[in-house]
This record gives structure tokens, sequence and C-alpha cells, in this order.
């Protein structure tokens, strides 16, 4: 198993928008890095012979509220070959979030940005089929936002819940 400082290294060298942050807020295996940085570093965690992250388990998406002003993702990685986990976490502003894909390097990530997308409104870079995923296409607005307002109507349906 490869220690987590040494997954810093890998993950460092794809790195060229500022720093490489060890954060443990996140898990212990977390690592803070750019979101110009994501998809160069997600390819290096992947094709690196010595970490071959070749699983993205999931993206989680925390929504800081308007105040903050900003969304942050989650992206949890495994390696079967070396059964090691590792958390990378990009902050972006909440209006007009938008990450590239790591679609083209794992292909679950497809279905991960898709449910982001829906329900944080997160935009997905070069993504091959940004639509919703979980609601109706003309449903309005992203239900897991901290300001989100539930529509009164549907296709002229109350919605009482």
């Amino acid at each position: 198993m490869k220690a987590f400082e040494e997954l810093i290294l890998i993950v460092k060298e794809s790195c060229t928008h500022g720093d490489v942050v060890a954060d443990e807020k996140i898990t212990p295996k977390g690592v803070r890095v750019h979101p110009a940085d994501l998809k160069k570093v997600c390819f290096g965690l992947r094709e690196n012979p010595s970490a071959f992250f070749d699983m993205l388990s999931c993206i989680s998406v925390v929504d800081n509220g308007p105040e903050a002003g900003t969304v942050e993702l989650i992206y949890n990685l495994y390696s079967f070959p070396f059964n090691h986990h590792l958390s990378l976490k990009v902050m972006v502003p909440r209006d007009g979030a938008e990450v590239d894909s790591v679609e083209s390097i794992w292909k679950t990530a497809n279905w991960h940005e898709r449910e982001a997308y829906d329900m944080f409104g997160v935009r997905f870079k070069d993504h091959p089929d940004l639509r919703r995923i979980l609601l109706p296409a003309d449903w309005e607005g992203h239900p897991l936002r901290k300001d989100y307002k539930q529509q009164e109507y549907y296709r002229g349906v109350k919605l009482d819940y």
C-alpha cells in the first residue's frame, strides 16, 4: 500500500495551478486540488503504475450555500491492485459551477457527473451527454441546493409534500 505522502507527490506532479493540500476534513486520505488541475491529476493517478487508481467510486457534492458562494466536489478513488483509497476535493464558485469532466478517464463518471448536474447544477466541460438523470428534463432548479425553492405545480399537478 502506498503511503499517503507518496500519493501526494504523484498528485503534485500533475499540478500547475496552485498548491496541493492534504485535507483531513475530507477523509484521512484527502487532497485538495485546484479545479484547473483536476483532469490532469485524475489522469496521472490512473496512469501512474505505482498508484493505478483504476476506479472512481463516486463524486460527492457539498453546496456551501449562497452565503459561502462555493460548491465542493469530492472524487473518491480506489486502486484495486494496491487496495488504496484517495479523495480529491475541488472547490468551485456556486454561480456557474463548472469543472472538467473526467468521463474520458473513468466511464463511471458519466452517471456520477450527470447526477451532480441534475441535483446541484454543476456543469462538466466536455461531458458527452450532460442531461438530467433523476428528474424530468423540464424540471426547474436543482433540488439539493440549499436555496432550492420547490415548484408549486409540475405539468398542471399541484406538488404537495
